[in-house]
């Protein structure tokens, strides 16, 4: 069974522990309009933290990595990967049935999305939205 969600107006760290623990238990994961998922926090704040991720370079080759996004799809897909246990067999396979789009794709403009209450933001708190994050790091 797959489940379709629209992004917009979620929480990324909210939407993300759901959604991994919905990949962990065996299920496909659809998100769409991923550039509209809100950071909640000062926007100064995230911004230099999100930038000294990108900067950092390894020692030996920084080639290597470690390597973090710049795309928002990219982006709403590494903080699900951080909920999982990446670095085993499951880890691995559960985040191969998760998918991420920017906006909604022409195959699925006729699926009917969901949208995750817990996850929706509730009263007025500072955000920021994927996409703006995005651009300010240079995708």
């Amino acid at each position: 069974m797959t489940l379709y969600i629209d992004g917009s107006q979620h929480i990324l760290g909210r939407l993300g522990s759901i959604v991994a623990k919905k990949l962990l238990n065996g299920e496909e994961v659809v998100i769409v309009n991923a550039e509209k998922i809100l950071i909640v926090g000062e926007k100064d704040t995230i911004l230099e933290k999100y930038k000294t991720r990108v900067n950092l370079t390894a020692k030996g080759n920084p080639h290597r990595g470690p390597k973090f996004p710049r795309m928002a799809d990219r982006i709403v897909r590494r903080a699900i990967r951080g909920m999982l246990p990446f670095k085993r067999r499951r880890g691995r396979e559960a985040l191969r049935r998760l998918k991420v789009f920017i906006g909604i794709p022409n195959e699925l403009k006729e699926k009917s999305f969901k949208k995750i209450p817990e996850a929706i933001l509730k009263g007025e708190k500072d955000f920021m939205l994927v996409e703006e994050l995005s651009k300010h790091l240079g995708k």
